[in-house]
């Protein structure tokens, strides 16, 4: 019965080891070679900005409204820049205006691969200063 006793324990504290590792491995391995950056939507600015980033970086950018409705618009194109051309900004799902409900997040996911300036702006009407809710994402060679 003490053999018993002692393996158990013991396999629990394997698990318990094995539970407190491995899930921490697993979001090292998820965000690796990708540059994650948290931003807050308020009335009536984005938190932090500007952003700045490094050419050829994947960003994600994790985008939470805190006190109301907001949205996120960003273009692919440096701000004035030739937009004939290939977008300085890429993707990983098409890009439009992204809604962000009160007190939820969204991700926002691309490769800076030109180095320019790019304006941002809140694209659901969010109040009597809407028209400011700007900011800038700085794409620094």
């Amino acid at each position: 019965m003490r053999r018993y006793l002692t393996f158990s324990v013991l396999l629990l504290t394997i698990s318990a080891v094995t539970c407190a590792i491995v899930p921490h491995s697993l979001a090292q391995s998820s965000t690796e070679g990708v540059q994650v950056i948290t931003v807050t939507a308020k009335k009536y600015e984005f938190d932090p900005s500007p952003i700045r980033v490094k050419q050829g970086t994947k960003v994600r950018l994790n985008i939470t409204a805190t006190d109301h409705n907001h949205g996120f618009k960003i273009s692919p194109f440096p701000d004035g820049g030739d937009k004939s051309g290939d977008p300085g900004l890429v993707f990983s799902s098409p890009q439009d205006c992204t809604k962000i409900e009160k007190g939820q997040s969204v991700t926002v996911e691309f490769v800076a691969q030109k180095a320019g300036t790019y304006s941002f702006r809140c694209c659901v009407v969010c109040g009597f200063h809407h028209h400011a809710m700007k900011g800038e994402l700085i794409v620094e060679p």
